[in-house]
């Protein structure tokens, strides 16, 4: 009995010793995880150009806040451009803008500074701000097609049917979607594990790079993702293929080939646009989910063509192709 006795005691001491060392590495993992950092990247391989690299990305920001700012400026200071085209303009500039200010802080902050860390509450609210953006500009694009089907399809009743507080009540419910759908998605990455550093492959944080860096079973999070995009830039797409061939459909049956021209030349502009937007982020799209093989380089490059080269070139194309809104601005510097 006393061997019984002494044996079982030094046992329980040696489960008192390991319940707080147990929960002394638990605290620690619960500590790592909720303190884990990303690191940002540039562009691999050519760090040491980083600072030459910085000097084209400062000036497209400045072009494409400065750009998009001149053209909302434009827009409400002549009366004459207060119309459904321009009041869409409008909007999308604000969208280009809101994006750019979305990626800009992380992308100087890199090139110029090798600032490359982030943390996951920063890494999550840039990355709701970018998507809603993005979802909220897929769906300016596609009030901008409507807006074409109408002019070209409907046009003695295009002033009936944009009418401003449809316009309102249109660029309401699409900027609401937008954010709608993504709401949810910071909150689902935040359930999970991260390792305490991570590398992302661009300098900005988006959804599908977050989710790949997480230590746990991600199937929610890449389904409710593919879901949104879907339901989003998808749906959208859909509908703006649609309007134009609604838009060709109508001008193959005008007689006069002058007319059929004018009529396409007031959707070029736009068509740019989708292009311009549509081509990067479907193709980026793709790439994250189903190529396992493509070049680190290539989706870099597709990433940065998706986010600065839209808000850029959206008030370039507008101001060159847009008769009206050229000789505004013209006006503006040429008394």
């Amino acid at each position: 009995m006393k061997t019984s006795g002494a044996s079982s005691s030094p046992r329980k001491e040696k489960s008192k010793l390991l319940r707080p060392v147990q929960y002394t590495m638990s605290a620690v993992n619960d500590t790592t995880f909720n303190s884990a950092v990303l690191l940002l990247t540039g562009i691999p391989g050519q760090e040491d150009a980083h600072i030459w690299i910085a000097i084209p990305f400062c000036f497209m920001y400045a072009i494409s806040i400065a750009g998009n700012a001149f053209i909302l400026f434009i827009i409400k200071r002549d009366p004459s451009l207060h119309e459904p085209m321009y009041i869409f303009l409008s909007m999308l500039a604000i969208t280009d803008i809101g994006l750019s200010l979305s990626t800009m802080p992380t992308t100087l902050s890199t090139f110029l500074f090798n600032s490359r860390e982030i943390s996951l509450d920063a890494c999550f609210a840039q990355l709701f701000f970018i998507h809603s953006f993005s979802f909220t500009e897929s769906s300016v694009l596609l009030l901008m097609a409507f807006d074409r089907f109408v002019a070209i399809c409907y046009p003695l009743r295009y002033a009936s049917i944009l009418t401003p507080p449809r316009i309102a009540k249109m660029g309401l419910v699409f900027t609401l979607r937008g954010v709608a759908v993504i709401f949810p998605l910071p909150f689902l990455l935040r359930r999970y594990q991260y390792c305490q550093v991570s590398v992302l492959s661009h300098c900005y944080c988006i959804n599908q790079e977050v989710m790949k860096t997480a230590c746990s079973d991600i199937r929610v999070s890449s389904i409710y993702g593919l879901f949104v995009t879907i339901s989003t830039v998808g749906v959208d797409s859909l509908f703006i293929f649609l309007s134009y061939v609604m838009i060709l459909k109508t001008v193959l049956s005008i007689a006069s080939h002058v007319e059929r021209l004018k009529a396409l030349s007031t959707c070029v502009s736009h068509l740019c646009a989708v292009l311009l937007f549509y081509t990067p982020v479907l193709g980026l799209s793709v790439i994250h989910r189903f190529v396992n093989n493509a070049s680190p380089l290539l989706e870099i490059l597709i990433g940065y063509v998706y986010l600065v080269v839209p808000p850029l070139m959206n008030p370039i194309v507008y101001s060159v192709k847009s008769k009206h809104l050229r000789a505004r601005i013209i006006r503006v510097f040429v008394k």
